[in-house]
């Protein structure tokens, strides 16, 4: 009895607070694995891109092969240094009665070129900090290299660090599947340069 006496504030006391989770090794192979496929895919489709196919463009608004690599090396930069600084917070799973897609879902979402989404002055390719496609590709790779370091290493609570955007609520583990899915939308779209039918054979 004196045992049970003495267990029962400890019970409750864990009740009410937080159990730090990490990721499981399912979530963790499922994020390092579409960081590195989407990143390569990056690579694969600029490779060996002349200067007249890396530039073209199928229409004033549209843009070209490069003007995407600079778009998602500046997004991949700037969407990781918000999930960054959200994680380096104090938890907050109250919120995750506010996601309202799986993982799954996430990814599907953001790959889905059906849906068009015009990105903020700051990710317009011409806004962006780099001089050159290999300046782009440069820092795309330090950064993915670095956050897919991160996945196969990492204790942090991801699922417990929620995120509120214009455009949906997510914890700190979607916002990395965000992330990679996000490189592969824009490789849909250098793909989608490459089938117009004037884009340069050479």
């Amino acid at each position: 009895m004196k045992k049970l006496r003495m267990l029962l504030p400890a019970l409750f006391l864990l009740s009410f607070t937080s159990v730090k989770q990490g990721l499981t090794d399912e979530e963790r192979k499922a994020a390092t694995d579409l960081l590195s496929q989407t990143e390569q895919g990056v690579f694969d489709a600029v490779k060996g891109l002349s200067e007249a196919q890396l530039t073209y463009k199928p229409g004033p608004d549209r843009w070209s092969v490069e003007d995407n690599a600079k778009h998602i090396a500046e997004a991949e930069q700037q969407l990781w240094t918000m999930v960054e600084a959200q994680i380096k917070q104090p938890a907050n799973p109250d919120k995750r009665s506010d996601i309202k897609v799986t993982d799954q879902q996430v990814v599907q979402m953001i790959e889905n070129r059906t849906q068009k989404v015009k990105t903020s002055p700051q990710l317009e390719p011409q806004n962006t900090p780099f001089k050159s496609l290999e300046e782009a590709l440069a820092s795309f790779k330090e950064n993915r290299e670095k956050l897919i370091n991160y996945v196969k290493t990492t204790d942090d609570d991801l699922r417990n660090h929620v995120l509120t955007l214009p455009f949906g609520t997510y914890d700190a583990y979607q916002m990395i599947l965000f992330i990679a899915a996000h490189s592969n939308r824009h490789t849909q779209q250098m793909d989608e340069v490459k089938a117009d039918a004037n884009y340069p054979q050479n």
